[in-house]
Formats: C-alpha cells, sequence, structure tokens
C-alpha cells in the first residue's frame, strides 16, 4: 500500500494551528482579489488573522458562486426565445418555458412542504408558509376588499410568487451564459429568464383580461359592467343630462381603448424591466475578462433581486387595482342596501 496523499487524509494529520493558518491565507487571497498566495507576505497573513471564519466563509462562497456565471463570459441576450431541443419532438419547448416550469415546481414543493405536517401551533416551515400567504391575503385584501379577495387570491397570490421566483431564478449564475450552438448557427443560451420572454408576460397579462372581464361581469351583472363605463355618473334632468349621455359615451370608448391597452402595457412593464436587467447584466460581465466578469455586475445584481420582488408586486398590484375599480360600484350598491 502507497502512502496516503490525498485531500481528505492528508487533512486529518493536519495541526490545527495549520489549518488556521492556511483558513487565513485563503481569506487574504479572496479579498485581495485574486492575487497570488505566493505573493503574500507573513505581515499580509497576520492582517488576514483578524477575520473571522464566519465572515470571510460567505465572501468565499460568493467567489465560488460567481465563478459559474464567469466562467461562461457576458453577452447580450437574444430578443426572442430559443428551443434548446431542436430537432426533437420537444422542439416547441423554449429555454424560458424551462425556467417557468422550474418556478411552477419550486411553488409545489414549497406547497408540499409546508402541509406535509400541519399542526394547529405551526412551527417552522409551516409558520413561514402561513406568515407568507397570510401576508399576501392581507396586502390584496386591503385593495380588493373582503368579498374579492377569497374570490380572486388564487390568481393573484399564485401569480406574485410566480412572477418572484422566476425573476430570482433568472439570476442564478449560468444563467443565459451558459451557451450552445444551435442549428443555425447562433449561440443561444441554454437556460433563459422565463420574464425575460415577451410570450410569459403576454400570456399572463391577457389571462388577467380575461379574468378581470369574468369577475367584473359576474359580480356586477352585465348590466352594471356597461353602465359603469358609458352611463352618466350623476343625476342630470332634460338637456343637460342628454349632453352627459354623449360626453360619457365617447368617455365610454376611450375607457374602452384604455381597457384594450393595459394587458399590453402590463406585458411589455415586466418583460421591459427584466430584459433590459439582463442585458446590463450582460453587457457589464462583457466589459472585462472572463475570469473578472462577475465584479462589474455584481453591485447591479443586488439591485436586480429588487426590481424582481417590485416588478412581481407592481404587475400584480395594478391588477387588483384594474379589477377593484370595475367592482368598485358594485361595493357601495351593496352598502346602501345594507
Amino acid at each position: 500500500m502507497g502512502k496516503d496523499t490525498g485531500l481528505v487524509g492528508y487533512g486529518k494529520r493536519l495541526p490545527k494551528k495549520f489549518v488556521k493558518y492556511f483558513t487565513n491565507r485563503l481569506a487574504r487571497y479572496v479579498l485581495a482579489g485574486y492575487s497570488r498566495l505566493s505573493r503574500l507576505t507573513y505581515r499580509h497573513v497576520s492582517m488576514a488573522r483578524f477575520i473571522s471564519a464566519r465572515t470571510v466563509l460567505p465572501a468565499i462562497f460568493l467567489w465560488l458562486f460567481s465563478g459559474v456565471a464567469s466562467a461562461a463570459g457576458g453577452g447580450q441576450l437574444p430578443l426572442f426565445p430559443h428551443s434548446p431541443f431542436e430537432g426533437t419532438p420537444f422542439f416547441w419547448v423554449s429555454n424560458s418555458m424551462l425556467m417557468v416550469w422550474m418556478g411552477a415546481a419550486l411553488i409545489f414543493l414549497f406547497c408540499k412542504a409546508a402541509t406535509s405536517k400541519m399542526a394547529m401551533i405551526p412551527a417552522g416551515f409551516q409558520n413561514f408558509a402561513e406568515w407568507l400567504i397570510e401576508s399576501l391575503y392581507n396586502f390584496f385584501g386591503s385593495i380588493l376588499g373582503e368579498h374579492l379577495v377569497k374570490r380572486t387570491f388564487w390568481f393573484f397570490g399564485g401569480t406574485f410568487l410566480l412572477i418572484l421566483i422566476v425573476n430570482y431564478l433568472a439570476l442564478i449564475p449560468g444563467v443565459g451564459t451558459i451557451t450552445y450552438v444551435a442549428e443555425d448557427g447562433t449561440t443561444q443560451g441554454l437556460l433563459r429568464g422565463g420574464n425575460a420572454d415577451l410570450n410569459m408576460t403576454a400570456a399572463m397579462s391577457f389571462t388577467f383580461a380575461l379574468l378581470w372581464f369574468y369577475w367584473a361581469i359576474t359580480e356586477s351583472g352585465l348590466k352594471s359592467f356597461l353602465a359603469h363605463i358609458f352611463a352618466p355618473k350623476g343625476e342630470f334632468k332634460g338637456a343637460m343630462l342628454a349632453g352627459m349621455v354623449v360626453i360619457f359615451f365617447l368617455v365610454g370608448i376611450l375607457e374602452v381603448i384604455s381597457i384594450a391597452i393595459r394587458p399590453v402595457a402590463l406585458s411589455f412593464r415586466l418583460f421591459g424591466n427584466i430584459y433590459g436587467g439582463e442585458q446590463t447584466l450582460g453587457g457589464l460581465m462583457s466589459l472585462v475578462p472572463q475570469y473578472l466578469s462577475f465584479l462589474p455586475a455584481l453591485p447591479f445584481y443586488f439591485m436586480e433581486l429588487l426590481v424582481g420582488l417590485i416588478q412581481a408586486l407592481v404587475f400584480t398590484l395594478l391588477s387588483a387595482v384594474f379589477l377593484k375599480l370595475i367592482c368598485d360600484h358594485g361595493d357601495h350598491d351593496e352598502g346602501h342596501a345594507h
């Protein structure tokens, strides 16, 4: 049997003092920014001894994790998604669809884990899940009212979580930067942010538009729905009433145009912000050598974490407000009836 020189076996025989010394050198290496270990003198290492392992380990993790993205380098994200399965029966599956499916799977696993061992007094993961759902429910309830939120929370809460998780999945190093050469010779990303695809944002927006019509008509009735758009608001008599009918009819036409534009605006707002953010990160990463490509993008990376949350909030918040505006008169009538 030869002498064991493997890393694990060798590490077991290392003195604790040497392990501490080596950790301090590694910490100094990370904080110095890709400096060579051989260039670090004893004087430099002594300064790193003041850095605890608890402070250094997140930095080491961030450096290693960012290396996945920097290994692939930066670049501009194509405007349209692409299928990694060209030439197969799954040619219709795009790289952005894969990310959306991953996000939906994470939501399913989240719900499954939170409800696997239900208890009257929540603790641990169940406690976090109940806090999250209750916070979202109260937030949308403050906008929609008690009646509407009970009917529509499944959509607004689920859409918020889906947009948020898909936005954050797109920030994982390697998404959009790990590429392959397609059959047409172009370089495509193996994965692409789900909301950086206009098809995804348009699907959510027009789904909401259809549900908006359904909820508005079933809540108020078709007559009240049309009256809310075209009928004069207020009490008028005689010639004033005739004039107001014409004016409010013209205003109603503008309102119909506004309603038609809403899903388009929702689609492009979400798509533009997410796609623009990924373009910014890719452009910054391409300005420097590959082994340093994560450095210029790092400040904007944390900003994208905030943007991902804000865009999920904006999409669902505007959708809830649009629904409340069309159903608001029904609440007033109900209040007068009581």
